[in-house]
């Protein structure tokens, strides 16, 4: 089997996968497949091919609520953040040391996975929600920028502002969507996402499609509490090889 075809079945399986956690637990698809094709390929290339699946499958889960107009009222704060953040720390990926992008991706999805795993959760208060909204969309762009991948600290900073299952769901899909949107737009800038690289990246949009369907359609056969625990448990495994990857 040559090279090509190999890296191509690797990308759908990775893809399929991605895109079926998150049809089971509403997240999950830029995460794994950010990590998991950072052991393969250097991290920008990584991070080029996730623009496509990313933004297919989170306008579906941001446009399948009925919240969006409010969630915009009440979040655009963080969103703008995030696009500072990312535009501010433009170049981590695509012209910094591969090996260092490579350690803070491992470190970023380490972290990630202990707050899954961890029963902490924390609360908002309204006087703290408007500087913390733009603070968290800033820090949530910079590891965007450097790591490729959306969800620290955004995730936590959403679980924390008591909204309902739905809502979160929708959040954090729009909340990924720009974030989606603004590491696009630096990988373009600096050539990252170029002819080959993005037909890759819309050619992963069904088996990411497929697998958060089925992932959606399994979801009601799983006890989300043992999944969650799998996926991160497997999620820190990953997160600390890469990290000591280069160390080792």
């Amino acid at each position: 089997m040559n090279g090509g075809v190999l890296t191509f079945i690797v990308v759908a399986l990775t893809f399929l996968f991605g895109g079926y956690v998150k049809g089971v637990i509403g997240v999950g698809l830029p995460t794994i497949a950010m990590g998991l094709l950072s052991l393969t390929m250097p991290p920008a290339q990584a991070a080029a091919l996730l623009i496509a699946p990313t933004l297919a499958t989170n306008i579906w889960q941001a446009a399948a609520g009925s919240r969006m107009a409010a969630l915009l009222r009440r979040l655009w704060s963080m969103f703008l953040g995030i696009c500072i953040g990312t535009w501010a720390s433009a170049g981590f990926l695509t012209t910094g040391d591969g090996d260092r992008a490579i350690t803070m991706l491992g470190i970023v999805l380490s972290l990630y996975a202990v707050f899954g795993l961890t029963a902490f959760r924390f609360s908002v208060t309204a006087r703290a929600e408007p500087w913390l909204s733009p603070l968290v969309g800033a820090m949530t762009g910079v590891a965007s920028a450097a790591t490729g991948v959306f969800m620290i600290p955004s995730v936590p900073y959403l679980q924390a502002l008591a909204f309902d299952k739905d809502e979160l769901v929708q959040a954090i899909g729009l909340s990924v969507l720009v974030s989606t949107v603004s590491l696009a737009a630096i990988l373009v800038r600096d050539g990252a996402l170029h002819t080959s690289i993005a037909s890759a990246s819309l050619a992963s949009v069904v088996p990411s499609l497929l697998g958060m369907l089925l992932g959606q359609m399994t979801r009601g056969r799983l006890s989300p509490d043992i999944f969650r625990l799998c996926f991160f448990s497997g999620l820190f495994m990953l997160g600390a090889t890469l990290a000591l990857r280069t160390v080792l």
